[in-house]
């Protein structure tokens, strides 16, 4: 039988998969706050993309409306609005579903778990660099597009099975994992780092290099996110470790981070999940972070003064 997919948000990543996995003719139904599904219910789900683009029309539910639980719910909402959003998608939770979070960091993990229990939560990579314009479209902005996933304890289960015949073939890559913390830390190393040096010298990648000491800059904060991951039992690679000095010392790059495209717009962004969970639990084990410190107060000096909401 195929698996009931909930897309808690139908923003820039949830919007992107929920949208190219309805193509591929899975049952997906998105769960969207009001004014984002007049926007979807007029103009339907549009994706500008490198892979070709979609106009959908998407399936739409509200908290309200959720009658029954899931089989996958994939969570694709801002770290710092998760709390509200778990009372919105609590009723699509049921004993047999799994969540995705594709969320920034580690904390989402233990929120989740208290909140639905350890079963109901997978790990998760998602990988696509995409946001929303001033039309509400979905526009992706490289041509990566990836979801990893497994068990947390590194099992394959037959629920992860199921899962991964459904995710394969959707028109993005998709990877079953027997190692899906050890891909999330990773991937938060790469986070932090970018996301450090980027807000930290507000500027993309090749305008950071071209700073007299901007690539030696962008390798020292690396290095510090490597020594957290390092010390928390989650070693980067050194492969992964060389890709990432090469992207973020790559010159004329256009790279940047999320938070950094949010800091632009004068939005809220994901500091206290990237980069203080980060550093505490780098504190923890004695790692000396000033870089990343750096960055992390100087976003919390940028929250501080976003108007009130």
């Amino acid at each position: 039988m195929a698996m009931r997919i909930l897309i808690v948000g139908a923003g820039a990543v949830g919007g992107y998969f929920g949208g190219r996995l309805a193509q591929a003719g899975r049952d997906v139904t998105f769960l969207v706050r009001p004014s984002r599904a007049k926007q979807l219910r007029q103009d339907g789900l549009r994706i500008v993309s490198p892979h070709l683009n979609a106009v959908l029309t998407p399936k739409l539910v509200s908290a309200e409306e959720i009658d029954s639980a899931y089989d996958f719910v994939f969570l694709s909402v801002k770290a710092y609005a998760l709390e509200a959003a778990m009372n919105d998608f609590a009723a699509a939770i049921g004993p047999e579903t799994m969540m995705f979070p594709a969320l920034n960091g580690m904390r989402h993990i233990d929120l989740l778990a208290r909140r639905f229990g350890e079963h109901a939560v997978i790990g998760g990579v998602c990988l696509v660099a995409s946001e929303i314009d001033d039309e509400g479209r979905i526009v992706q902005l490289a041509d990566f597009q990836q979801l990893v996933y497994g068990e947390r304890n590194g099992e394959t289960t037959p629920r992860l099975k199921t899962l991964d015949a459904t995710l394969q073939g959707a028109g993005f890559d998709a990877r079953l994992s027997t190692d899906i913390m050890q891909a999330m830390w990773e991937k938060w190393v790469q986070l932090a780092s970018l996301g450090a040096i980027t807000c930290l010298a507000r500027g993309t990648i090749g305008e950071i290099v071209a700073a007299p000491g901007g690539a030696d800059l962008s390798l020292k904060v690396l290095d510090e996110s490597a020594a957290v991951a390092t010390a928390c039992g989650h070693k980067p690679s050194e492969t992964l470790l060389a890709r990432h000095a090469a992207a973020m010392t790559a010159p004329e790059s256009s790279l940047t981070s999320s938070m950094y495209r949010d800091l632009r717009k004068g939005a809220l962004v994901e500091a206290d999940h990237i980069l203080g969970d980060f550093i505490e639990r780098g504190d923890a084990h004695g790692i000396t972070t000033p870089l990343l410190k750096a960055a992390f107060v100087n976003l919390r000096v940028y929250k501080e003064r976003l108007p009130k909401r």
